[in-house]
Formats: structure tokens, C-alpha cells, sequence
């Protein structure tokens, strides 16, 4: 699932290209993505235009006139790829492969424009979705979610307070997107790592320190992911069709048995709660 630095790319890439595009025509392959019904979803955005885009954690959501929004969710395997003649711009992931030629067997929503340029959702497992919401429900959704690194409300005193007394192990904390946004396993991992925690340990019993360190570093590596323009390891690409750049900069994610960089130690993946991480045994006790 693209996280926090992935969307941000895709993002920032999409804005170049449809803003103040009148939507032609929309076709709807897979109802159930769309969470407004195909009716009210088509009549809704057929004629209209987008103003924007935003973001909050790994949530998109472009703006429309009167106060509406598009939400889109890409989820495990979503992808939205802009198609002009022969030119692609495309984010997500890269099953199927963005040279596929489309619309393809996992084009399930597909926003035609007047220009005749086009906007594909596709969606391999279908766990993404859209949904057109008014201010009210966009706002209610963002009070949501939790704080974000590289934001003015990630300050210190409120990751420290928001830590204080929680049992749950701080990975857990990093995961959950109501305490934190924006952050999946890729960056959890690199950030403990980064900061010597481990994994599994309680987040009301780290010290202030560490606390400092873990802070500090999940704003760092965020942003430096945000730069290198996402992370690639299996399949995701950036919305100019590129893998992300920033998979040569992992210490630790998806290299088990690999050495760790800082003490030569072979690179370790469990579960713990469901959930794998790889670490450092030795450099994250």
C-alpha cells in the first residue's frame, strides 16, 4: 500500500495535469468502489471540473465546486494513471504494468475529460474506492486521523503526550492512523531502526529521549522519502510512471537476512500482532 511519501508524490504529480479539466463522460465497471451509487456519483461530477487536490495521511481527496469533494482511497493495489495521446502519468501500483495498454481488465472507473484525455482507477484486489462527500463529512473524516509528521500539529509536546501510558507497542502506535497518519509499515520499520527501538517495545515505557529520537526521525525520513519520491519494492510507482527512488536508502525494510548497515547483524522479519517487522536485533534491543 503506498504510504504517506507515495500519495504525496502522486499527489503533487496529478496537479500538473487534470486541474480545471471539464469531465465529459465517467464509466463505472465496478459499482461497489464507488460509495455514492453510479446514479448520484456520475451526476455529481459529469460537467464538473477539479480546483485542487489534497491529502490527508494516505487519503486524496480532489476539490469540486460548491463545496464537494472526491475522495479516492487507492487501498492495497490502486492505481490512477493519466492518459493524453501517448503520454501516461501514473501512481500507485504497478500490477498491472503501467506500459499495459488501456482500459485493461482492472480499469474499473475511468474519467474521460473533453480534451479527450482520460483518468484511469484501476484496482486489481478492489479494496480503493471514491466517494463524492460535502465539507462537513470531509471535515468530520480529517479530525479523524491522527497527527502527521512534516505538519504544524506533529510538535514534540503532543507526540509525547499522545505516547504517555499507552501499552500498545510503539509500532502499533506508529500503524494506527487515528493516533498517527500517513505511516505503513515501510516507514515504521525505518524509523525505529533509525532511532534503535525495537519494534515491540511498549511506548508508555520509552523515555523522553527516545521519544525525541523516534519524533525526530519520523519527520526525517518522511521527508526525505517525500524527495526520493516514494519507496519501490514491489510494486509501486509513481505518478510519472517511475519507481520511487528511495529503496536504496532502507536499512532495514525488506532486507531479512541481509547485514544491517550500522552493525553488520543479519536483518530480522517477525510478526507481532499481525503485522511483520524487520529489524535489527542487535542495534534495536
Amino acid at each position: 500500500m503506498p504510504e504517506l511519501p507515495e500519495v504525496e508524490t502522486i499527489r503533487r504529480d496529478l496537479l500538473t495535469v487534470i486541474l480545471h479539466k471539464k469531465i465529459a463522460a465517467i464509466d463505472i465497471h465496478k459499482p461497489k468502489l464507488v460509495r455514492n451509487g453510479v446514479i448520484n456519483f456520475k451526476k455529481g461530477l459529469i460537467g464538473q471540473e477539479f480546483y485542487d487536490i489534497g491529502r490527508i495521511g494516505k487519503l486524496m481527496y480532489f476539490h469540486l465546486p460548491r463545496k464537494k469533494y472526491l475522495l479516492v482511497h487507492l487501498k492495497m493495489t490502486g492505481q490512477l494513471i493519466y492518459q493524453e495521446k501517448n503520454e501516461l502519468i501514473a501512481g500507485g501500483h504497478n500490477w498491472p504494468p503501467i506500459e499495459e495498454k488501456l482500459p485493461n481488465k482492472y480499469s474499473h472507473i475511468i474519467f474521460t475529460f473533453t480534451d479527450n484525455s482520460q483518468l484511469f482507477f484501476n484496482d486489481q484486489r478492489q479494496f480503493g474506492y471514491m466517494e463524492i462527500v460535502e465539507q462537513k463529512k470531509l471535515d468530520k473524516i480529517i479530525a479523524d486521523y491522527g497527527i502527521e509528521p512534516l505538519t504544524d500539529n506533529f510538535i514534540f509536546e503532543d507526540f509525547n503526550e499522545l505516547l504517555k501510558d499507552r501499552q500498545a507497542s510503539i509500532k502499533t502506535i506508529l500503524l494506527n492512523q487515528k493516533l498517527i497518519s500517513g505511516i505503513g509499515n515501510i516507514y515504521a520499520d525505518e524509523i525505529l531502526h533509525a532511532s534503535g527501538v525495537h519494534p515491540q517495545k511498549k511506548a508508555g515505557k520509552l523515555s523522553k529521549k527516545k521519544k525525541e529520537t523516534i519524533h525526530l526521525h519520523s519527520n526525517r525520513i518522511i521527508e526525505e522519502a517525500i524527495e526520493y519520491r516514494g519507496t519501490t519494492f514491489n510494486n509501486y510507482r509513481d505518478s510519472s510512471g517511475k519507481k520511487g527512488n528511495f529503496v536504496s536508502r532502507l536499512k532495514v525494510y525488506d532486507r531479512e537476512g541481509e547485514n544491517c548497515l550500522t552493525c553488520n547483524n543479519p536483518i530480522v522479519r517477525k510478526k507481532f500482532n499481525g503485522r511483520s517487522a524487520h529489524y535489527c536485533p542487535k542495534c534495536q534491543k
